[in-house]
């Protein structure tokens, strides 16, 4: 069902430069896709931290001004928490080990990319809501404009924000969409019965749980009629968390949708969902199976490894071109079959 480019990876944190002097790249994963101007485009996500010292653990924040501030700890120290390389905790307070922003790439083949000179390819946090970075954006093309959903973070939270443009090289920041906790945020491309719809994840703490929900928006800033669709399942490859990967793709049989889902023991695969066309809150089938999981060297093995996560694909016909990272490191490309995602997840419905 899937065909991994031969390529493999095809962008590492090699190829990729610091967005400033001092940080050092530990991780590009998770872009966003589009085609533009007859390339293929991916709006990568970039984690950055200082050099790390013998001993020390340090990492980045941004201050509300835009400045960077470095924050450094004694490893030893009995206060600081590492167990998860994702994050760092000082005295029960977290932060990010890495700082992330968004950087554009293009490619003429849609294997081998690089850093437009003509464009701005850097797209940094901003204001009070993104001092710990901004992360894993979905680009859906509506209307003549490209708009982008993305995870904030900061320490007020996690939360979607919002941008848009049409040429890549101005954009409108429209701020925090939908509060904390929630990301994985991916629009729909059309609409569907006057109103815009999205896929969001809220994180449930003593209740509930990291599901998938729909929600729906005359204007794609106020977002209401909520509905939970995909819970995780105990026991199952998606028992842990779930969510949303990019645009749902329209087919005869309903709107599919690529998502993630993680085990108890954080391995990311990835898996497929059919809602209703004229009724997207309604689920018509799931995936038994994954339909893509960790089983490369440069998925199993990594910034954080066992793990397949994609927001990003483009469709030409029945095939579907998608980008995703790897281990939380590195970026890959495969190909799937839309029939054969269909055929597979409709026999077992």
């Amino acid at each position: 069902m899937v065909k991994r480019f031969t390529q493999n990876p095809i962008l590492t944190t090699k190829q990729i430069e610091p967005s400033r002097p001092g940080l050092v790249v530990e991780c590009v994963l998770n872009p966003g896709v589009f085609h533009f101007e007859g390339k293929t485009w991916l709006l990568l996500r970039v984690a950055e931290r200082p050099v790390q010292k013998e001993g020390m653990v340090s990492f980045p924040v941004l201050r509300e001004d835009g400045s960077m501030e470095i924050l450094e700890f004694e490893k030893n120290d009995p206060a600081v928490d590492l167990t998860d390389a994702r994050f760092v905790v000082y005295k029960g307070k977290s932060y990010l080990s890495t700082i992330s922003h968004l950087r554009l790439v293009c490619s003429d083949d849609g294997v081998h990319f690089y850093e437009p000179l003509d464009f701005p390819t850097k797209i940094v946090g901003q204001g009070p809501l993104e001092t710990f970075g901004i992360e894993d954006s979905r680009v859906s093309l509506m209307e003549g404009a490209y708009h982008l959903t993305y995870t904030q973070v900061s320490e007020n939270g996690v939360g979607v924000g919002l941008m848009r443009t049409t040429d890549w090289r101005h954009f409108s920041r429209e701020g925090m969409i939908i509060p904390p906790h929630n990301k994985d945020c991916a629009l729909f491309e059309e609409k569907i019965g006057g109103k815009y719809f999205c896929f969001h994840r809220p994180s449930g703490i003593a209740l509930g749980g990291n599901f998938i929900w729909i929600a729906s928006s005359p204007d794609l800033l106020h977002w209401g009629g909520h509905h939970c669709i995909l819970r995780t399942r105990e026991g199952w490859w998606d028992s842990a968390r779930v969510g949303a990967g990019a645009a749902p793709i329209k087919t005869a049989a309903g709107w599919l949708e690529i998502y993630h889902g993680a085990d108890s023991n954080h391995r990311y695969s990835l898996g497929a969902v059919l809602l209703d066309l004229q009724d997207p809150s309604k689920v018509l089938a799931r995936s038994h199976n994954p339909i893509f999981e960790p089983a490369a060297d440069y998925e199993l093995t990594g910034f954080f490894g066992n793990v397949v996560f994609t927001n990003g694909h483009l469709v030409h016909g029945d095939e579907i071109t998608m980008y995703y990272g790897a281990s939380d490191e590195v970026i890959c490309g495969a190909t799937l079959s839309i029939e054969s995602i269909l055929s597979d997840i409709l026999t077992t419905a």
